[in-house]
């Protein structure tokens, strides 16, 4: 397992984008063969469903169990996909994606900057890291992320903890992240049946990361 326990706590910072206020009235992604597609920046990130809508359901069929969030701003953009009847302050799923037009970064950087992101937000005796696979010189393995427990400064979710699941990607124009969290009570990060979501399903997700997600230049 090439990354453990505190290993995330790394130096640098990612910029994060702030949400809208209001949820998008209309879906800001188009459908192609059953997966998403959000066109921005000059690149198309493809990747599946959020993992509590079937993979058969078509746009009208998502448009009704979720609700959604999206935010440009100069070479930066983040979607937030939320189950419906949850958001922001409330949520136990959240699923989305963040693409820049940085080009200077490699993937190993931008996977650093992000962990350290959300680490910085929880109780570094409780942080585990994990992927099923070793990186490749032109690729990384979709990460798994658990925090046991939010810091007590966290106010807004204290008392809680969360597993999470990351990808990364290049195009020729810029970087992107696609990410899903599950959220729940506090839980013995180094216990799998005390996490907020099966670890079949965090499994799951991270091989979809990897063979449904793509990013290229828009055509």
């Amino acid at each position: 397992m090439p990354w453990t326990n505190k290993a995330a706590i790394l130096a640098a910072g990612l910029m994060m984008l702030p949400a809208p206020v209001l949820a998008q009235s209309a879906l800001p992604f188009t459908q192609d063969e059953g997966r998403l597609v959000l066109d921005v920046l000059g690149q198309r990130l493809t990747l599946p469903p959020p993992d509590w809508v079937g993979s058969d359901a078509d746009l009208a069929a998502i448009s009704e169990r979720v609700s959604t969030r999206f935010f440009e701003d100069g070479g930066q953009a983040q979607l937030t996909i939320y189950k419906r009847g949850e958001g922001e302050a409330f949520w136990s799923s959240l699923y989305g994606a963040r693409i820049s037009t940085e080009t200077d970064m490699d993937l190993a950087e931008f996977r650093s900057r992000v962990v350290n992101v959300y680490a910085q937000s929880c109780d570094p005796d409780t942080v585990a890291l994990f992927q099923l696979e070793p990186d490749a010189e032109d690729a990384l393995p979709p990460l798994g992320y658990v925090c046991g427990a939010y810091l007590d400064a966290f106010t807004d979710f204290a008392g809680q903890g969360e597993v999470m699941v990351m990808g990364f990607y290049r195009s020729e124009a810029g970087l992107g992240l696609v990410f899903q969290e599950w959220r729940g009570e506090a839980f013995d990060a180094s216990t799998p049946s005390s996490w907020p979501v099966p670890a079949e399903t965090v499994e799951a997700r991270m091989a979809q990361f990897k063979s449904e997600v793509s990013l290229t230049l828009l055509d």
